[in-house]
């Protein structure tokens, strides 16, 4: 876990993109448990993202929802926009993305590139327009949700691998040209997480919950981190992964 100096305290207000994402909720919760009083999230309009305004609502926030689609980008400014203008965001968490079905994707160029708007090209927008947003007010933290699969490219999930590759790389480079302005950018990358989204699936070696994520990200903006492993060890996992000749890599049941 690589870090900035001096420690932040914890954000009173939360804008979501990606409201129903069960990591993305869970890290509500633990914020609002902590001292988040106004939550925004952003998702489509349906009675999922109703419920889960209903949800954090019960555990004490004011929490209003936000129309927004990652692949309609000419959107985002206008509303993201209507975000900032209600008040200071302490934290964005950009949380929403998909992760598809490589093999039917592989025969569907078309599915695949959906997973790839989604979790990059939309990614990009949101994250510009907020970091932008986040910077005008002169403070904030950017939590963007990566992943540990973005590290190198698997036969078993290698669209979206290379779509968290393409995301992780743009979050770390956005975090530098941030540094000094008073903007965080943290970049979290989970292994395998047991959660809706991937409910049906067989779960992977270090596999991990949407609230053992969350401790994770509550840890990270109390350091001002700016990378997080979830869970740590895959930190040292996925390096020696990284450096392993491609012959030997390709033999491995990953």
């Amino acid at each position: 876990m690589r870090a900035a100096p001096g420690p932040t305290r914890l954000p009173r207000s939360l804008l979501v993109l990606g409201g129903t994402s069960g990591i993305a909720l869970a890290v509500a919760r633990r914020l609002i448990a902590r001292r988040t009083r106004t939550v925004w999230l952003a998702g489509r309009p349906s009675p999922a993202l109703e419920e889960a305004a209903a949800h954090l609502r019960a555990l004490g926030a004011d929490v209003r929802t936000v129309p927004f689609d990652a692949l309609d980008p000419e959107s985002h400014e206008t509303a993201l926009g209507k975000v900032f203008a209600e008040g200071p965001v302490d934290m964005a968490l950009l949380a929403f993305g998909v992760l598809g079905d490589q093999a039917y994707d592989e025969r569907e160029p078309l599915n695949a590139v959906r997973v790839a708007q989604t979790n990059y090209t939309g990614a990009v927008s949101a994250g510009l327009v907020t970091a932008r947003s986040l910077q005008n007010q002169g403070h904030g933290s950017l939590v963007v949700l990566s992943a540990a699969a973005g590290e190198r490219a698997r036969r078993a999930d290698f669209i979206y691998g290379s779509s968290k590759a393409g995301l992780d790389t743009f979050a770390q480079g956005l975090g530098d040209a941030l540094y000094g302005t008073g903007v965080h950018v943290m970049v979290v990358r989970p292994g395998f997480v047991r959660s809706g989204a991937t409910a049906g699936r067989e779960a992977e070696p270090f596999a991990v919950t949407p609230e053992e994520v969350a401790t994770a990200v509550e840890l990270g903006l109390r350091r001002r981190s700016e990378t997080v492993w979830v869970p740590g060890v895959l930190r040292l996992v996925t390096s020696v992964l990284r450096h392993l000749p491609r012959a030997v890599f390709r033999r491995l049941p990953l």
